[in-house]
């Protein structure tokens, strides 16, 4: 079992490096073991199972996604900064649109849209299946999201969310209990941080970490899952969140995606280790990325 690491001992140590877990990537269209919606046909299967590696999590997991503001997903390979298109989404919200994502363990997406539904979507075509949430818990209508394992070394994991006003304003942290469909508040942020808006994203190892809408740069912080309170901020200098926004945490870093409206999103990228830099790897990638997920079965480390 790893230890797990703070916000400002990831930024300030190098970290190991390992192999991504599972090897190559792969969608999982091909794969007989994974089912529809990206999940295993059979939770035991591991170790010597084409696509699912031995911590039970399919390929298709390892990536990152993101969607777009006109409904479109992509998978996002962050060591080739290359994002390949999965589909188009045809949930039945009406004239609401994409707001935010979260990816689980098995693969499947979750999508919040403007109207504060919520859609399940598969990484492996873009089928979009409505579920049973009621949109507006807990005033709760737009929303940041993001998964994290409940503890280091676990394979349950929280849906994590943060209500999002008009503006920089927040509703601070819930999460939602997908056997009930039911959302619960937590509590809100600490200090410069109380109020405002967030998108987040979770890892396998139990952190929690928020992407705060905070002026004239943004704001990275560590989050309590338990009680909402925020720690070891980092002012993202040169980072807006802009008119869209989301973030992603693989492979030991960072990754912000971000538009200001005058142009398609850039993907910037906070080293964790090494030289801790900050810089934009991929400028105007041709779409608006207004979503993005990461399950916690992502590499926590950088690839070799």
């Amino acid at each position: 079992m790893r230890a797990r690491l703070s916000l400002s001992l990831l930024l300030g140590l190098a970290a190991c490096s390992a192999p991504a877990p599972g090897g190559r990537f792969d969608d999982g269209k091909n794969d007989p073991n994974v089912g529809s919606f990206g999940t295993p046909k059979d939770p035991g299967l591991g170790t010597g199972t084409p696509g699912v590696g031995a911590d039970g999590c399919a390929e298709a997991a390892r990536l990152v996604y993101v969607v777009s503001d006109a409904d479109t997903l992509y998978a996002f390979r962050p060591s080739e900064a290359r994002f390949d298109p999965v589909g188009k989404l045809a949930c039945p919200a009406g004239a609401a649109t994409p707001n935010s994502m979260a990816v689980d363990r098995s693969g499947t997406a979750w999508v919040n849209y403007s109207d504060g539904s919520l859609f399940k979507v598969s990484t492996k075509d873009a089928r979009c299946e409505a579920t049973s949430y009621k949109a507006g818990q807990g005033g709760f209508v737009k929303f940041g999201m993001a998964f994290a394992t409940n503890g280091s070394g676990s394979r349950d994991e929280t849906l994590y969310v943060v209500g999002i006003d008009t503006g920089d304003r927040g509703k601070g942290l819930a999460k939602i209990d997908l056997s009930t469909m039911t959302l619960s508040t937590i509590g809100d942020f600490s200090g410069v941080l109380t109020g405002r808006g967030a998108e987040l994203t979770g890892t396998g190892d139990g952190r929690l970490f928020g992407f705060f809408t905070t002026k004239p740069s943004a704001t990275l912080a560590a989050i309590d899952a338990a009680r909402g309170a925020t720690s070891e901020d980092r002012t993202l200098s040169g980072v807006s969140t802009g008119v869209a926004w989301a973030f992603s945490f693989w492979g030991g870093d960072f990754w912000f995606y971000t538009s200001d409206g005058s142009s398609t999103s850039s993907v910037t990228r906070l080293k964790t280790s090494s030289d801790r830099s900050i810089g934009v790897v991929k400028q105007d990638v041709g779409f608006t990325i207004v979503g993005a997920g990461v399950s916690t079965c992502a590499p926590t480390e950088p690839p070799r």
